[in-house]
């Protein structure tokens, strides 16, 4: 009788119904932990991701559990996916973002615009790839958003078109995003010359509090009566933006910026990780994903940085074309990636906040992008 009942306690656990997709995701969750601790890999989200993939691959756990007939209660993680589903999860990221965001940088170099748009070019490179090898548009949409270099974005956009890929395509995004230092270095240098790269930009003239407090109100209406299926995101993006810029909401500036943001933060990681179960995930197609994602990254970075470069002639090198790198989303790494760049060739060239305006500059133009592929190819 005790011995019926240890067997019985042991074939109903988890162990018994561990399956080798299981070991495998288990595995890398632990990769990306420890990338996450000891790498510090884009750590405030990767953690969350590798730890609800943890939590999926666990047999019998059932924590991303949809609610059944009767009694069955759904999942803990099942029920807070639903902010990701829904589009809530990325559009309260943008509000943050936004409300961390100096568009200054922008407003007194409109022509950042241009370089932020170049920057979307990996996002038209992936599409036509993908196409060609075989996903649907819907599919390809979602892979190639992953230029843009915006996690949330990428997320925004994978749920509406096709969220049968959402894990691979967010790690992929995120995964890409903590590489930046390591993948736009060499891009940055083969497209440029040393003599570009050493060119030193004067400082940006100063923006006023009515130049920044008009701009958000103008961008959100601009943009989403061109795209109205951008809306959740622009207008959560410049709302953010709003608190900071008009110095009678401080308070709420400040929630968004930190409690809020962080909250979603761990919400959206967790469940997002918790979509990569191992039958799903551990498939040829998700290899395809993340090498679509690579591709279309690297020629984001070329396309930003071309548009730097005929900007540098038309201007007779008054613009640095490292700055044309940092159109992708990543704020602010990818700008401070321009300014180490540009320190190795002039020990006295200061781009960072020239980077800002093309980097801020990619975040409209990658929420554009998304919405864009959402009005030609959404349901």
């Amino acid at each position: 009788m005790f011995l019926d009942s240890i067997k019985n306690i042991i074939f109903g656990s988890g162990f018994a119904a561990l399956t080798w997709q299981s070991l495998v995701m288990l595995c890398v969750a632990g990769v990306l932990i420890y990338l996450a601790i000891a790498k510090k890999f884009e750590p405030l989200l990767l953690l969350p991701i590798a730890f609800g993939m943890l939590l999926a691959n666990l047999p019998l756990a059932d924590l991303m559990a949809e609610p059944g007939t009767g009694d069955a209660p759904g999942g803990l993680l099942w029920y807070l996916y639903q902010g990701v589903h829904l589009g809530i999860y990325p559009s309260l990221i943008f509000m943050g973002v936004g409300a961390m965001t100096d568009f200054g940088p922008l407003i007194a170099r409109p022509s950042s615009l241009l370089m932020g748009a170049g920057a979307q070019f990996g996002i038209a490179i992936a599409f036509i790839i993908a196409i060609a090898i075989g996903f649907t548009p819907q599919e390809a949409g979602s892979i190639a958003i992953i230029g843009g270099a915006d996690g949330p974005t990428a997320i925004y956009l994978t749920t509406r078109l096709a969220p049968h890929l959402l894990a691979p395509i967010a790690i992929a995004a995120y995964s890409y995003m903590a590489l930046i230092p390591l993948i736009q270095p060499p891009i940055m240098r083969l497209l440029t010359t040393e003599k570009e790269r050493q060119i030193k930009m004067e400082q940006l003239r100063p923006v006023s509090k009515l130049e920044k407090v008009c701009f958000s109100v103008i961008v959100t209406v601009l943009c989403i009566l061109l795209l109205p299926s951008v809306a959740p995101l622009i207008g959560m993006l410049m709302l953010g933006n709003l608190f900071r810029e008009s110095g009678v909401a401080a308070r709420l500036s400040d929630t968004v910026q930190n409690a809020l943001i962080n909250i979603v933060t761990i919400f959206l990681g967790t469940t997002v990780g918790a979509t990569a179960v191992g039958e799903n995930f551990l498939a040829p197609k998700t290899l395809g994903i993340i090498a679509l994602g690579l591709i279309a990254f690297m020629f984001s970075t070329v396309g930003g940085l071309i548009i730097g470069k005929v900007m540098c002639v038309l201007t007779k090198g008054k613009i640095n074309p490292l700055i044309g790198s940092a159109g992708v989303s990543a704020v602010p790494m990818a700008a401070r990636v321009s300014q180490v760049e540009g320190q190795k060739a002039n020990a006295k060239n200061y781009l960072l906040m020239h980077a800002m305006g093309p980097n801020v500059a990619g975040v409209i133009g990658s929420a554009v992008a998304a919405g864009t592929l959402l009005s030609l190819f959404g349901s």
